[in-house]
């Protein structure tokens, strides 16, 4: 999946061309967001009708506070009706009148490279969303630091590309891991229980096109044994969180949360075993909110359309 920029107004319109061998979808959409102003779903609504499209679902977030606009709509393409293609050019006179930030993505399943280590719970899940057509995105590899998950992923049809990393290769793995990446196409690498810091360099590359996930608890236990840690505290509630990848870590915009309250009874194995569910659901929604063009990133947050 490639963009094509179109600069307008107060930022630059990218639009989502689907690949000469994958078949876009019938259904695309429009995300944007720019500042509050009177008439603006009525000019959006218009310009998709006069060209032959029908919304099929829209949905708007009005922040008062920062007098700002967000908005997602997907549409289907009646008979004759223009091409997604060319609608971004087209669509820059109205960008420039409510200076626009927007993206029309047409539809085109991406691809999902996922990153493992030795945890195979949230890979797993992810296998069987995308099997079972419940996630709209074709997963394509899995990278791993270890070999533990081969056999998971290669009965799942999937290739599996060993990297180790140590101090010492650590830059070389991150080339080859860039280089994975391209080789597969890939529009979105999901760290699913990837045990590896990714270096600031890499982490600002893959700004926007990589998800993480981690447990999150109050207080936020860090290091080795977190469900030990929590066990020993007491806490009453566990949960995880899944987010952007940036180079501050685990400073991400987030994405999804899970909780689940726990109790005394439970064993440090027992809170593990519900923050593994835990985990794969956060995970799992994500993915889906971000494949389906329903997150919206604002500076250190996310406006997600569910």
């Amino acid at each position: 999946m490639t963009y094509l920029p179109s600069t307008v107004a107060s930022g630059a319109a990218r639009l989502f061309t689907a690949r000469e061998d994958t078949a876009a979808s019938s259904q695309a959409v429009l995300t944007l967001s720019c500042p509050q102003h009177s008439g603006i779903v009525h000019s959006v609504s218009k310009f998709l009708f006069e060209r032959g499209f029908d919304i099929v679902e829209h949905q708007q977030f009005d922040d008062s506070a920062a007098q700002r606009l967000y908005l997602r709509t997907a549409f289907v393409q009646r008979e004759k009706a223009e091409s997604v293609d060319d609608l971004a050019e087209d669509f820059a006179e109205v960008a420039e009148k409510f200076s626009m930030d927007f993206t029309f993505h047409d539809g085109t399943r991406p691809r999902v490279l996922v990153m493992v280590s030795k945890m195979g719970h949230c890979l797993n899940d992810l296998i069987f969303r995308s099997t079972t057509g419940t996630l709209a995105a074709d997963l394509v590899a899995v990278v791993s630091n270890h070999e533990d998950l081969r056999r998971m992923a290669e009965s799942a049809g999937l290739p599996f590309i060993h990297i180790p990393v140590t101090a010492e290769t650590k830059p070389a793995a991150e080339a080859r891991l860039l280089a994975t990446i391209d080789e597969y196409d890939a529009d979105l690498i999901v760290l699913a229980r990837y045990m590896q810091i990714l270096s600031p360099e890499l982490s600002s590359q893959l700004t926007g096109k990589a998800i993480n996930i981690h447990h999150s608890f109050l207080p936020g236990f860090k290091g080795a044994r977190p469900y030990h840690q929590a066990h020993v505290r007491g806490v009453k509630q566990i949960g995880a969180t899944a987010h952007y990848v940036t180079d501050d870590l685990d400073e991400g915009p987030i994405i999804e949360q899970e909780v689940i309250r726990v109790d005394h009874r439970l064993s440090p194995q027992e809170l593990a075993m519900v923050g593994r569910d835990n985990e794969a659901l956060a995970l799992s929604k994500a993915v889906r909110l971000h494949v389906e063009n329903r997150v919206l990133v604002d500076g250190l947050r996310t406006i997600t359309f569910t």
